[in-house]
């Protein structure tokens, strides 16, 4: 299975295709067609269904085209750290990022590292942290900022400076914004958004205790912006960490009594990885040391 011929399965993907396919890159329209039948011939499976109009892929066609995605993003990755290995430190250092109030402290240590190195820029990839956990293990981020509670026991990893404080977010006109903490109690018979993750609802259902069986539940999310707007739209109120800012007409409050989560930055054990990778994860470590020991 050639990365080119992968390359070709997505771009016909994309463009639902044959024709616009060819054109975008810059091949026949009969040697793609080829290619793509060749393709389907290697896996053994049907991977588009056609008709006049159009092609879609099939739910075999689906998940090829996740695996190719990522042995393409893997391959071009692989690529590149080769391409910088005999010049001054550059390259691209991918990071998967949670949403977390430590992607400041993440920043600053960027900022610091591009200082030095200025042919190295960042790939930065927001999902919450099963996601990122599952991209590290795979090779297609070089380390991620994870937020607990998560399995890192086949991951390096440092722990993050700052803990984030769980409140609920919801409109100014809501009940609740007249209240300065927010106990479970409070929020019995509110339609609630929470974190789509497993391992964050057990540590929710612990601090919501006996009343947790009784919630209603209206939706679940997994990026903070989309919870802020079904707030505002009404949808209910979000248990969510506080953020630096939130849009306005919506109020923040935290829980009582109090819940706080972590963060690491976490790596692949034994991953070898491009200098410049390498010589990150070194600088973001003595940063965080320093930090913490400055805050004793």
């Amino acid at each position: 299975m050639e990365i080119r011929v992968l390359k070709y399965f997505l771009m016909v993907a994309r463009e639902e295709s044959i024709t616009r396919a060819a054109s975008m890159l810059h091949v026949t329209q009969p040697t793609l067609s080829r290619q793509i039948m060749q393709l389907e011939e290697e896996v053994g499976v049907k991977l588009f269904w056609r008709t006049n109009h159009n092609i879609v892929l099939t739910d075999d066609g689906m998940l090829l085209k996740r695996r190719a995605q990522e042995i393409v993003s893997l391959a071009e990755k692989t690529q590149e750290e080769f391409a910088h290995r005999e010049e001054a430190l550059a390259g691209e250092i991918s990071i998967g990022c949670g949403e977390t109030g430590n992607m400041a402290f993440l920043s600053d240590c960027m900022v610091r590292f591009r200082r030095e190195h200025p042919l190295v820029r960042f790939q930065i990839y927001s999902a919450n942290a099963d996601d990122i956990k599952e991209r590290i293990e795979k090779g297609l981020v070089d380390l991620g900022l994870l937020m607990e509670p998560v399995d890192i026991g086949r991951l390096e990893f440092i722990r993050m400076p700052k803990q984030e404080r769980w409140g609920v977010l919801m409109r100014e006109d809501s009940p609740l914004a007249a209240h300065a903490h927010i106990t479970p109690e409070d929020l019995m018979g509110m339609p609630l958004i929470l974190v789509g993750r497993e391992r964050v609802h057990s540590e929710l259902a612990n601090w919501f205790g006996d009343v947790y069986e009784s919630l209603d539940i209206a939706a679940t999310y997994n990026l903070f912006l989309n919870a802020a707007n079904m707030v505002e739209r009404g949808v209910g109120v979000a248990l969510c960490f506080q953020m630096e800012s939130f849009a306005s007409g919506l109020a923040f409050r935290p829980l009582s009594p109090v819940l706080e989560t972590g963060a690491v930055l976490a790596w692949k054990k034994n991953q070898p990885f491009s200098p410049a990778a390498r010589k990150f994860i070194d600088t973001a470590r003595k940063y965080i040391l320093r930090d913490r020991k400055e805050r004793e």
